[in-house]
């Protein structure tokens, strides 16, 4: 009872310091909101976009022989647990090529607390998949091996070496680290959360993923859009900013697939250290014939589907101390009467806001967006879905898709709501389609009905029911649920401060030299007095 005492005092007077501390801040919090429209327009000093780095770049290239491990990527599988992958052998692009068998090379990682000592060993499970284009002139890919390990009764909070590859080869990969998060409690989270979508491999990706390096995070969402390597013909060469207008003949959306492998490189710097939780985008699609998708995102990562109840790598949940996370599917079935419906439900109905208060929510294409690109494109996941997110009391849904960010006024159903979730665009890593400039309320730019048709999915494009854009499709000045918006390459930081205040920055790649400098910055806070399920009505 003393003991329970004790950390009751002593969480009140945490609360109390965060909000003297806040209220000295120049930074402001989402309780003064609503916040009147911003936008900060393009820079014409910058460029638009970049190319991409060419395959013999030094950061894309292979610096490994015969049969050890690169590309080694760490996922979160649960508290206790670590996902690590890697990939072994060379993969073969031409004409006619050949699996590699991946019984021959063994999956293993061997790790411990201190460096050079290992008193753990585990072992998986290794896989190959192949592109394949049965078209004349097109050429085929078959990967390399691909190793998933998960090592488990793991310590949180606490740092771990570890070795992976095949040791009766040997070929074990060089030592790496990483550390471990918190346990759920909502007295513990992690340092810091960096969130990035629509990277690619251009030189502003590599000044995105430098700038996050300098930022120093515990963890990575990968908000979708990963390699972009369907900008390509399966031969290489040159990839493009637009396919269909550079490849018009192309007799089907072709990609090259060492580009995935040259992805994998440029990140694991990054990646051996810091566990990556992904989400699919429309650029992991990639369609093969008799209707196989998505062959190189499913094989290359892993997720913990299994770990929180789903039979999909499309759509999952996690813990990092008191945050729980939802990575939703946009590019399957998302109806009310499907799969991923019944799995979210049962995920949200299971949580614990005393044990994790934050619920923080990610999928790629954005539901609240004022940009011409993509407007309105995801309108049918956002009628089938904002319900049971808003009942549940998200806290923060993250986005890509469009390349450029924005930030909303706390938002539900288009009307300005204090307990719907902020919803944030990051889609701006650097890829090579470049950023988009063009808001839909902009004279001339609102879309046709016709335009911006999912990949996936159907269209329910609507004009406004009520407030100052009532029967129009768009509106004619910066919607008021868009509080801030700008077309700049950068990334997100999240650094939860309790249960109730968390501090959002996102850092724009002009500003990576300058001292203490962002381009938006905001407290956002719950309010779980007001907006628990318990109290909310749904309408």
């Amino acid at each position: 009872m003393q003991n329970c005492k004790l950390w009751m005092i002593t969480l009140i007077i945490l609360l109390i310091v965060t909000k003297m501390a806040v209220a000295q801040s120049p930074i402001p919090t989402t309780l003064e909101g609503p916040f009147e429209p911003a936008t900060r327009r393009f820079d014409p000093s910058l460029r638009r976009g970049s190319n991409d780095l060419p395959m013999d770049h030094p950061r894309l290239k292979k610096n490994v022989t015969l049969n050890f491990p690169e590309q080694i990527a760490l996922a979160i599988s649960s508290p206790t647990s670590m996902w690590i992958s890697w990939v072994t052998g060379d993969a073969q692009i031409g004409k006619n090529v050949t699996p590699l068998d991946p019984s021959k090379v063994g999956s293993e990682v061997r790790y411990g607390k201190e460096s050079g000592k290992y008193e753990s060993v585990k072992k998986g499970v290794s896989v190959v998949y192949s592109q394949l284009y049965p078209f004349e002139g097109l050429l085929n890919y078959t990967s390399g091996i691909v190793h998933h390990v998960r090592i488990d009764g793991l310590k949180p909070g606490t740092k771990y070496y570890y070795k992976c590859g095949d040791s009766s080869i040997p070929a074990m990969s060089e030592e790496h680290a990483f550390e471990t998060l918190p346990m759920p409690s909502q007295s513990t989270y992690p340092h810091r959360i960096a969130v990035v979508g629509d990277l690619g491999l251009t030189s502003n990706t590599s000044t995105t993923i430098d700038h996050l390096i300098q930022n120093d995070p515990s963890m990575i969402l990968m908000v979708g859009d990963l390699t972009y390597a369907n900008q390509y013909r399966t031969t290489g060469g040159k990839g493009a900013s637009c396919f269909s207008c550079a490849f018009p003949d192309a007799p089907i959306r072709e990609t090259y697939q060492p580009r995935w492998d040259g992805w994998g490189r440029f990140m694991e710097p990054l990646t051996s250290r810091v566990p990556m939780m992904v989400i699919e985008g429309n650029h992991e699609i990639e369609p093969q014939v008799s209707g196989i998708t998505f062959k190189s995102y499913l094989t290359r990562f892993a997720v913990p589907s299994e770990e929180s109840g789903s039979k999909s790598n499309f759509y999952y949940s996690f813990d990092a101390g008191g945050v729980h996370f939802i990575m939703l599917g946009a590019y399957v079935d998302y109806n009310a009467t499907g799969a991923q419906y019944a799995w979210l439900k049962d995920d949200l109905h299971q949580l614990d806001r005393t044990v994790t208060p934050w619920l923080v929510a990610a999928w790629h294409p954005p539901w609240y967006n004022s940009y011409s690109s993509h407007y309105q494109e995801f309108e049918c996941m956002r009628q089938e879905m904002e319900a049971l997110l808003y009942q549940y009391g998200v806290d923060i849904v993250f986005s890509g898709h469009v390349h450029a960010y924005e930030r909303m006024n706390r938002v539900y159903n288009y009307m300005l709501d204090r307990c719907g979730p902020v919803y944030i665009t990051v889609g701006d890593g650097g890829n090579i389609e470049q950023v988009d400039v063009d808001f839909a309320d902009d004279p001339g730019k609102c879309p046709s009905a016709g335009d911006n048709t999912p990949e996936f999915g159907g269209v329910c494009h609507l004009n406004f029911s009520s407030g100052p854009a009532k029967g129009s499709f768009c509106w004619n000045k910066q919607p008021e649920w868009s509080a801030f918006r700008e077309s700049s390459f950068g990334h997100g930081i999240l650094e939860v401060v309790n249960s109730t205040y968390a501090l959002w920055t996102w850092h724009r790649n002009q500003d990576t030299y300058k001292e203490d400098s962002h381009g938006d910055q905001i407290y956002i806070v719950r309010q779980p007095e007001l907006c628990s399920p318990s109290v909310k009505v749904v309408s």
